[in-house]
C-alpha cells in the first residue's frame, strides 16, 4: 500500500518574533531637538577654533577656525538626518547600524563644541579635551570594571563609593608617611578589599540583602573616613595629608601623535594601568578558566556547584579582587586628581560607576567605554565653564548625571543582569 505525499504531516514553520524597540532613535531625535532649541533661542556668532596640537608638541598641526554658524547648522542637520534613518529602521523592525549612533554623536558633538567656542577668546584644544575626559574616567574604569566582575559572580557591589572613600583614604595616609605613590596605591587596594571582606560576609555567609549593605557600608565609610578626617587628618595635615602623587610619563613617539597622542600616551601610571588591567579583565572573563566559573556561579550556581565549583568561595573571593581594583580607582583622587583627602571626595562617582556597568551590559570592555562617555562629560563641564556659554552654572554640574541618565535610560533598552545577581546561594 502507497502513501499519498498530500496526506504526509506537514510541520509548522517556525515562528519568528520581531521586537521593535524606539527607545535609541527617539533618544537620538529627542537630544537633537534639545540642541536645535538651544542654537535657536541661544545664539552665538563669530569664529570658532579647534586648536589640534600643544604649543609643546614636536609635530605641530595647525589651528582650523570654522564659521560658527553654518558648521553648527549643517552638523545638525545631518545628525537629524541620521536620527530618522534610525527611526525608519526601528519601525521596519530592522537593526539599527552601528555606525549611525557613532557618527550621530560625533556630529552632534561638533555641532555643540562649535556652538560653545562661537567668538571665545581661546581655542578648544581636542588634545586637552580628550586627555583630561580619560583621566577624569580611571576611577570610573576601575569602580567599572569592580561592579562587573562582582555582579558576574553575583554580587551585587553598590559600596563601590564606600571602597573609593576607603582607598582615597588609605592611599593619603601610607602615601604621606613614606612619600611613595606606589605604597600608597597598595594601601588604596587594601582599603577597598576591607570594605569587599565586609560585604562578602554579611552578603555571601549570613545571606542580608546586598543592596541594603552596600548602601550601608557607604554610609559607614563616609562617616569613618570623615571622622577620621577632622580628627586625624586635618590637625596633621603635613605628615599625614600631603601624598606624593603620580607624575605625568609620556611614551616616546607615542606621545608625539597628533590629538591622540598627547592623550593617551603622556599620562600618569594608573592611566596605564588602566589599559591593562581592561585588557586582563576582558581576556580572562572570557577567554579563562577563572572567567568561566565566575560566570557560572553568577548564570547557574546550581549547576556551577554539580560539576565541582565552590559557589560562595568564588564569589567570596572574586569579590575582594573587586574591592581591590575598586581601590585603585579610589588612589586617583588622592595621588593624582588633589594632592590631600577631603570629606566625601568622591563625590557619588561609585554609583555612577554603576551605572557603567549597566549601561555596558555587564562587560568589561563597554563598561569602560561607558566610563570614558561618562568622564568626557565631566570634562565637557569644564570647557563650558571655561568658555563662558550662557549655559547656568547650576545645569553644568548637573551635566555628567545627566549624560548618565540618558544613557541607561535612552540607550540600554531591554537588558538581563546575569540570572543570579543579586541572589544569595544556599546550598541544598
Amino acid at each position: 500500500m502507497s502513501t499519498s505525499l498530500s496526506s504526509a504531516p506537514v510541520l509548522d514553520a517556525p515562528t519568528v518574533v520581531k521586537v521593535r524597540s524606539l527607545k535609541v532613535p527617539i533618544t537620538l531625535l529627542a537630544i537633537v531637538a534639545l540642541l536645535g532649541l538651544l542654537f535657536l533661542f541661544v545664539p552665538r556668532y563669530g569664529t570658532t577654533t579647534f586648536r589640534l596640537s600643544e604649543a609643546s608638541a614636536v609635530i605641530r598641526l595647525g589651528d582650523i577656525a570654522v564659521p560658527a554658524g553654518p558648521v553648527l547648522w549643517i552638523t545638525w542637520a545631518i545628525a537629524v538626518a541620521l536620527g530618522v534613518l534610525a527611526l525608519i529602521a526601528a519601525l521596519q523592525y530592522r537593526k539599527i547600524p552601528l555606525w549611525v549612533p557613532i557618527v550621530y554623536a560625533v556630529l552632534a558633538m561638533t555641532a555643540f563644541l562649535t556652538w560653545a567656542g562661537a567668538g571665545a577668546a581661546g581655542a578648544i584644544t581636542l588634545a586637552g579635551l580628550l586627555g583630561g575626559s580619560i583621566s577624569l574616567a580611571v576611577p570610573l574604569v576601575f569602580g567599572a570594571l569592580a561592579g562587573v566582575i562582582g555582579e558576574r559572580a553575583g554580587v551585587v557591589n553598590v559600596a563601590i563609593e564606600g571602597q573609593f572613600l576607603l582607598g582615597a583614604f588609605t592611599a593619603t595616609i601610607l602615601g604621606s608617611l613614606t612619600h611613595n605613590p606606589f605604597v600608597g596605591l597598595i594601601g588604596a587596594m587594601f582599603g577597598g578589599i576591607l570594605i569587599s571582606l565586609v560585604l562578602g560576609a554579611f552578603a555571601i555567609k549570613y545571606l542580608v540583602d546586598q543592596v541594603i549593605v552596600g548602601v550601608v557600608l557607604n554610609v559607614f565609610a563616609s562617616g569613618l573616613t570623615g571622622f577620621l578626617y577632622q580628627g586625624v587628618l586635618a590637625p596633621n595635615a603635613q605628615a599625614l595629608n600631603s601624598p606624593t602623587r603620580f607624575s605625568l610619563i609620556k611614551i616616546p613617539i607615542l606621545g608625539d601623535i597628533p590629538v591622540i597622542g598627547p592623550a593617551l600616551f603622556n599620562q600618569t601610571f594608573l592611566v596605564y594601568l588602566m589599559y591593562v588591567v581592561v585588557a586582563l579583565v576582558a581576556w580572562g572573563m572570557y577567554r579563562t578558566r577563572w572567567g568561566l566559573r565566575v560566570r557560572a556561579v553568577g548564570e547557574h550556581p546550581h549547576a556551577a556547584d554539580t560539576v565541582g565549583i565552590k559557589v560562595n568561595p568564588t564569589r567570596f573571593w572574586n569579590l575582594q579582587l573587586a574591592g581591590a581594583i575598586a581601590g585603585i580607582g579610589g588612589a586617583y583622587f588622592t595621588l593624582v586628581s588633589v594632592p590631600q583627602f577631603t570629606k566625601d571626595m568622591t563625590a557619588g562617582l561609585g554609583f555612577i560607576a554603576l551605572a557603567a556597568v549597566i549601561f555596558g551590559r555587564w562587560d568589561p570592555v563597554r563598561a569602560a567605554l561607558a566610563a570614558l562617555l561618562f568622564g568626557f562629560a565631566t570634562n565637557l563641564q569644564n570647557l563650558l565653564a571655561v568658555l563662558r556659554t550662557p549655559i547656568p552654572g547650576e545645569f553644568m554640574l548637573m551635566l555628567p548625571y545627566v549624560v548618565t541618565i540618558l544613557a541607561v535610560v535612552g540607550f540600554v533598552g531591554q537588558i538581563k543582569a546575569p540570572a543570579a545577581d543579586g541572589k544569595p546561594y544556599i546550598k541544598s
